[in-house]
């Protein structure tokens, strides 16, 4: 039984290590001059949980903020696009991501390109779901809310905490999106393969 368990286990991880040689991953993320990773820390003594001086009212990105897309791949990224609309509607989802971005480079891939999206509504919508049948393009959908399942919630991560390392700190939202560029193009790719890998290996030990 131990055996046929060890089994499965290992045809698992061949089967994510498929997926994650044939997908691409993609996603949005927006960056704001609060804090370009989108935490906001608080420092409470015990017992000040719920204490008004440690509760900060949720003011959704104060200050400004930056949305921007971007793939990776097996040895490979994409350029980051810095979307100009302040969200992303299923419209320029196509025109501005889909037909400059992700059919060009399904197209050098070849039949094996999937493509790696989460079901958030601009995603999913029915004229992004033809659209995307019409070019060719399979999709290999991933939920909204499961951020640790898309290795490219880490590349965000680390580019987050690469910009909140710069030695001057954006104050304006052009510096912050010259930052997230400058900063996108100097990370390594193996930061974001070993970050790839770590996705795809969650859950075995």
């Amino acid at each position: 039984m131990v055996e046929v368990f060890d089994m499965l286990l290992v045809l698992l991880g061949h089967w994510r290590q498929l997926c994650v040689e044939h997908f691409r991953g993609t996603d949005e993320s927006r960056f704001s001059l609060r804090s370009p990773d989108g935490r906001r820390r608080v420092w409470r003594r015990q017992g000040e949980r719920y204490s008004s001086v440690t509760v900060v009212q949720n003011e959704n990105f104060w200050g400004g903020s930056v949305m921007v897309w971007a793939g990776i791949w097996v040895e490979a990224k994409t350029e980051l696009f810095i979307l100009q609309e302040r969200s992303l509607n299923a419209n320029n989802y196509i025109s501005d991501i889909l037909a400059d971005y992700v059919v060009p480079f399904a197209l050098v891939i070849g039949p094996e390109f999937l493509l790696m999206q989460d079901n958030a509504r601009p995603h999913t919508a029915r004229c992004v779901m033809q659209y995307l049948q019409e070019v060719g393009i399979t999709t290999l959908e991933w939920p909204a809310m499961s951020p640790d399942m898309n290795p490219i919630e880490h590349a965000w991560d680390e580019l987050g905490r690469r910009v909140r390392a710069r030695p001057v700190r954006p104050k304006t939202l052009q510096e912050l999106r010259q930052a997230l560029v400058e900063e996108w193009e100097n990370i390594d790719q193996n930061v974001i393969d070993i970050s790839r890998y770590a996705t795809t290996n969650s859950g075995i030990d």
